[in-house]
């Protein structure tokens, strides 16, 4: 028994620090050629947009997809389809033509691709019903279309129920996308095709790839299901998974916040299946940067069967933070639940002057990339209805590199406002009134950006704090 198909993907590529995106895993599994016999119509696209090389990549795609069956089902030695499987090619651009029947023979097969020459619009509609035609409903064999194409219809009806309905009467469609000069409609493959859809829907913009997409396909297609599945998801440690929705097949539970564990008694055993698990992941540290998703995924089933998802990543934009001045050192301890007391040594501090201290932070609204700030802070004190001068404090503020105008945090800017100033008659136990205004101007002035020259700055400005 094997699995045919195993994929991951995510809803965006992009999120902002604490951005949220959604997770889904796919995996598809099919019963054994061996003992399943499967008739195979592969639909090939030979409109004008194929002319060239991607005709030239179509035809050994496909003579790659008929080598494979034939390894896979033990004909290759006498150049023949075997265990009662059979394949058929139907070829369209303005109309379709079934090239062959449902055959065994790989050389009438091979000589049928050879034989494809490119010209004319693309009808997807007669493609799917001359295809529908070569099944024989009496058989008992397995039904798989696999459609090739490179473009949007432009010809003929509308092929989404002639789709519709070859998959009622039991028939799996994978659809190959090239997404070339003719254009392709994507949402319509997905629609055609066998659900879900990641499970049986490859699209690449590069024609070098389709041999090998026709032949992971019939590789897929060859292989048997998969009993007692179980994968376990550890996503990056920089997000944890803020949801886990049902799967529409077995079970999944989380283990812990960056932990998923997925099982599957039997997929694809009796027929072809496909599996989708779908979660929400929320970036939760202040770092940005391109970080992939997964930490690790094993998967394991009773065929040992081995199997690769791959690993989406993400880029994260989180505001830039600035210290001009170091900020203290925290000291991290532990009281036990049971303790009534602690005594903690937070080791030595030189005193530098006696008064108050002030630390406050400010953020500079939508700063363009690769600009410099420069950023005053002045702080003063209402005294006896007068404001008197209590410090100003100026800084360069670097310039980030992110491609877009973000909010730059500028942390730990540190006042000593001495007692010695203050005209108050209650010592250290008097209330003062503190005003801070904050200036900000762009040092380097040649940019457009944001949709202003203007900058903004978010801080307690010109605002009194009671100390």
């Amino acid at each position: 028994m094997g699995v045919t198909f195993a994929n991951k993907t995510i809803s965006t590529d992009q999120i902002d620090c604490t951005g949220t995106l959604q997770v889904a895993l796919a995996l598809t599994a099919e019963p054994d050629i061996l003992t399943s016999p499967t008739d195979i119509v592969l639909v090939l696209d030979r409109s004008s947009s194929m002319t060239g090389q991607p005709l030239q990549s179509m035809k050994s795609g496909a003579k790659k997809f008929i080598e494979v069956i034939s390894q896979s089902t033990g004909g290759a030695t006498d150049g023949t389809i075997g265990s009662g499987s059979r394949i058929g090619i139907v070829s369209f651009a303005a109309s379709a033509t079934a090239n062959t029947q449902l055959i065994t023979s790989v050389a009438a097969l091979d000589a049928a691709v050879n034989s494809l020459s490119a010209g004319g619009s693309t009808n997807h509609a007669d493609a799917f019903t001359k295809a529908v035609q070569l099944f024989d409903a009496a058989s008992p064999n397995r039904k798989v279309i696999v459609l090739f194409t490179d473009g949007n219809t432009t010809a003929g009806p509308n092929p989404t129920p002639i789709a519709l309905a070859a998959k009622d009467d039991g028939i799996t469609i994978y659809c190959i996308g090239l997404d070339g000069s003719g254009g392709l409609d994507v949402t319509a493959l997905e629609t055609w095709a066998s659900a879900p859809p990641a499970s049986y829907v490859l699209i690449t913009p590069d024609d070098s790839e389709l041999e090998q997409f026709f032949a992971d396909l019939a590789a897929d297609i060859s292989k048997p299901g998969a009993t007692d599945i179980v994968i376990d998801e550890v996503i990056h440690p920089d997000f944890t998974i803020s949801s886990l929705l049902p799967p529409d097949q077995g079970s999944a539970h989380m283990i812990d916040a960056h932990t998923i564990q997925w099982t599957i008694p039997e997929l694809g055993v009796r027929a072809s299946e496909g599996a989708v698990l779908q979660f929400f992941i929320q970036h939760t540290v202040g770092t940005s940067g391109t970080k992939a998703v997964n930490q690790s995924i094993h998967y394991q089933d009773a065929q040992q069967n081995v199997v690769q998802f791959p690993n989406p990543v993400v880029t994260v934009t989180c505001d830039t933070t600035f210290a001009p001045e170091p900020c203290p050192t925290p000291i991290d301890f532990t009281i036990s639940s049971c303790s009534d007391a602690v005594v903690i040594d937070a080791g030595a501090l030189s005193l530098s002057s006696q008064g108050s201290i002030v630390q406050l932070s400010v953020t500079l609204r939508d700063v363009c990339p690769g600009k410099r700030v420069a950023l005053a802070v002045v702080l003063s004190e209402t005294v006896c209805g007068k404001q008197e001068p209590r410090g100003l404090k100026t800084f360069v503020v670097p310039a980030h590199q992110n491609p877009d105008c973000q909010d730059i945090t500028v942390q730990c800017i540190k006042f000593i406002l001495p007692d010695a100033l203050n005209d108050h008659t209650c010592g250290l136990c008097c209330p003062r009134n503190i005003q801070v205004q904050c200036f900000a101007h762009y040092i380097d002035t040649d940019f457009v950006c944001c949709d202003s020259t203007s900058l903004r700055i978010a801080c307690p400005c010109s605002k009194e704090n009671t100390l």
